[in-house]
């Protein structure tokens, strides 16, 4: 039996193993797929997940191969928020595909003596681990679901996961483009939709928006490149060139967040625990810190230095911020899809405010990129110099408690 089970090898179930073991947990990770997926919902890397990857010295290859944006949108407003203010050594987000990130975490989990198996679709819970579709058990003291907002294990241990369905759809294209932007980079928003462009490796670029006519709760079909291309020209006048779709996808709206992250031995992290419209790229930055959060706490309560009760401040800390999440995506939801003319000038109104006024601009960046968050025992600690000539993210590594003069340090970065 291990110490822990984890349903889920992306980037939150990954992350996690990587924390329990750091900690001096056993942990066997099981995920359905037998390769990774290739198309990558996630892009974005906000500055409070670099500062995490710092604090376990795996920063370096993801700095070395990302796109630094020094700035960020709230729902694509045409001003956006600038990063370069923020108090942090990572003042930018950084582009970066999914599926490189999952296998950087992976490569961590495994070089910390993480089991990772492929292949292994979860049926259900047992009393002392998960059962699998073949009849067999995987043993473990505790399992943490992190296999999505479709979540096998929340299901099984009946954790309710109240909220809205679907009133709206977004789309996205990973395409290539002919004649792209100027500086690879452009947003469009008007009366026949919104659109945003970014670069992706290899000569592609993604396409994602959304128009009135996907404003709708029905689902609209599997999106095909004629109906992408014909969209794109609505909005932008132009279909810059597309051609050779690598992945076209639809997403909607439906907003849900876990009524308890913990019951028992069983606990929920990321989309398992928190469904909502990918607006603003936090979606994965969220869950990592989820697993930031409760990888340190977990492996101190299996191996003895903690109480069991360590455990109910996971959720006591990060259900807030899941909530939280689901009120500004849904905020960025409402004004992205702007197809009025009212709405198109509280939009414009908004983006004006963003540009004019610099407290209104630094705190939704602050937020936005996870520096702001702030649970009972205070705020996430800077880096800075430490009597010992260290820096504070470098002390981290050890994922102990550091003492500072600001006083002690949880692992996770947050004041004890």
């Amino acid at each position: 039996m291990v110490d822990v089970v984890v349903v889920g090898a992306g980037p939150v179930g990954l992350w996690l193993a990587a924390e329990l073991r750091l900690g001096g947990a056993s942990v066997t990770v099981l995920e359905a797929r037998r390769e990774r997926d290739p198309h990558s919902k996630a892009l974005t890397i906000h500055p409070r997940v670099l500062e995490i990857l710092d604090c376990r010295g795996s920063a370096d290859p993801f700095l070395a191969e990302g796109l630094r944006i020094p700035s960020g949108h709230f729902a694509a407003l045409p001003d956006r928020l600038d990063f370069s203010v923020l108090e942090t050594p990572y003042p930018f987000t950084l582009a970066l595909l999914q599926a490189r990130t999952e296998e950087l975490f992976e490569a961590r989990a495994l070089e910390l003596g993480a089991v990772v198996r492929r292949g292994c679709q979860v049926a259900g819970l047992t009393d002392d681990g998960v059962e699998l579709t073949d009849g067999s058990v995987v043993t473990g003291r505790f399992v943490v679901g992190c296999d999505g907002a479709r979540s096998t294990i929340r299901t099984a241990a009946g954790i309710a996961f109240p909220g809205t369905d679907t009133s709206t759809w977004g789309w996205l294209g990973d395409v290539v483009l002919d004649a792209p932007p100027a500086n690879g980079i452009a947003s469009f928003a008007g009366l026949d939709g919104g659109l945003m462009i970014v670069p992706l490796p290899g000569g592609v670029h993604r396409l994602v928006g959304g128009d009135p006519q996907t404003d709708q709760p029905q689902w609209p079909g599997e999106l095909t490149l004629d109906e992408l291309r014909a969209t794109v020209r609505r909005i932008a006048g132009t279909d810059f060139g597309m051609r050779d779709p690598i992945w076209l996808s639809r997403f909607g709206n439906a907003s849900r967040q876990a009524a308890t992250y913990r019951a028992g031995n069983v606990l929920l992290a990321g989309d398992a625990a928190h469904r909502h419209f990918p607006a603003g790229g936090v979606g994965m930055n969220v869950g990592i810190q989820d697993a930031h959060n409760l990888g340190w706490k977990l492996a101190a309560v299996v191996t003895g230095r903690a109480d069991d009760a360590l455990l109910d401040t996971y959720h006591a800390e990060r259900h807030p911020i899941g909530a939280e999440l689901l009120d500004h995506t849904g905020a960025q939801t409402s004004l992205f899809n702007a197809y009025t003319s009212d709405l198109q000038a509280m939009r414009a109104v908004l983006s004006n405010l963003i540009a004019t006024v610099p407290d209104l601009s630094r705190e939704l960046a602050e937020r936005l990129s996870g520096l702001s968050v702030t649970y009972a025992t205070g705020k996430r600690v800077p880096n800075h110099t430490l009597p010992s000539g260290e820096t504070l993210f470098d002390s981290l590594r050890t994922g102990r408690h550091v003492p500072t003069e600001a006083g002690l340090v949880r692992p996770d970065g947050h004041l004890a």
